[in-house]
């Protein structure tokens, strides 16, 4: 059975960072999307930043862009988001997705492309 377990949420003040990680469980194939999305009651779930397992290629939303930056450390199954630079609009429930497999190094940022998503960690950045 696959699982997405993800921390590192918190309370920040604009300006400052966060990093999120999430550990991946129970997959089968290397070649995945893994995704970090984030919703705030009310408005659509945003795809923020996705990363291709099979060769670390990586899409960013322009919200994010220059400020997020998403890894993963292959060996511990786990993929991070590290977030500097946080605004008061970044504040959103993040959570983490996978589909597997995925072959194409492309991955998508559209929530109904991913078929595993994570609990989810709250993250907080006041002004």
């Amino acid at each position: 059975q696959v699982q997405l377990v993800e921390s590192g949420g918190g309370s920040v003040q604009a300006g400052g960072s966060l990093r999120l990680s999430c550990a991946a469980s129970g997959y089968t194939f290397n070649s995945k999307c893994m995704a970090w999305f984030r919703q705030v009651r009310g408005k659509e779930r945003e795809g923020v930043a996705v990363i291709w397992t099979g060769g670390g290629i990586t899409d960013y939303a322009d919200s994010v862009k220059g400020r997020f930056t998403i890894s993963q450390d292959i060996a511990k199954n786990t993929v991070y988001l590290q977030m500097n630079s946080l605004k008061p609009e970044d504040t959103a429930m993040y959570h983490c997705a996978a589909v597997a497999p995925y072959w194409s190094p492309k991955c998508p940022r559209e929530s109904y492309r991913y078929k595993d998503f994570g609990q989810g960690t709250q993250v907080t950045v006041s002004s």
